[in-house]
């Protein structure tokens, strides 16, 4: 697969960052999304801490990711929106994890899983039926099935606070990028309405959950 120069240009500044992150503790605790350092003032932390990660397999299943459905991004919508759609998306994971975790000074997280998790939910809106493997499924499924269930899964994660996985910023990246491509690509509205709708319920179900303070 050729990647496009922009796909390449973000890979190279997360392995970056992350190396300096991991080889400069004083660097990695400045810059990681802190709760207590955003309200300190420190609002960067909210853009910075997507481009660190705890390990280099956190890096490289992240940028994984991101090699094999950035392309489907920019075929359909360019290098530019594609950009502006990993960003926003990075920028809606930390909100959401703001907004969720706003009054645990202690919280904090790390990682390109927002973004890329916007990335992923742009390809599928764009390609509803590509078919996905996944470990313990022998048969690929079609991509919009295991969009819903893994947003499904993202809210039992933040629920039950499952393992030391940021399932909020996941969801909140998830978010970003299916508003942000519906953005861009209004006419799925029509031509794929019935997987524009299923894609909206878990995000309804999230916010009807937090409205009841189940979350």
């Amino acid at each position: 697969m050729n990647l496009h120069p922009v796909t390449i240009v973000l890979i190279a500044l997360n392995i970056i960052v992350t190396l300096k992150g991991l080889n400069d503790t004083s660097f990695f605790e400045r810059y990681k999304f802190s709760i207590g350092g955003i309200k300190a003032g420190q609002k960067d932390r909210m853009f910075t801490s997507g481009f660190l990660h705890v390990d280099i397999s956190h890096i490289f299943f992240n940028m994984f990711t991101l090699y094999f459905f950035a392309n489907v991004v920019i075929s359909y919508l360019g290098p530019v929106n594609f950009v502006l759609i990993y960003l926003i998306s990075l920028v809606a994971g930390s909100l959401l994890a703001l907004f969720f975790h706003k009054d645990e000074p202690y919280y904090s997280a790390v990682g390109a899983s927002g973004a890329v998790t916007g990335i992923l939910y742009a390809a599928i809106l764009l390609e509803p039926n590509m078919r996905l493997g996944i470990m313990f499924i022998p048969i690929p499924l079609p991509a919009y099935v295991l969009g819903i269930g893994y947003l499904l899964y993202s809210i039992y994660g933040m629920k039950k606070r499952i393992g030391n996985i940021g399932h909020t910023a996941h969801f909140g990246g998830a978010i970003g990028g299916y508003v942000t491509t519906i953005l861009f690509k209004p006419d799925l509205l029509i031509t794929d309405t019935l997987v524009v709708a299923l894609l909206a319920i878990p995000i309804i179900v999230l916010f009807i959950l937090a409205k009841l303070g189940k979350l």
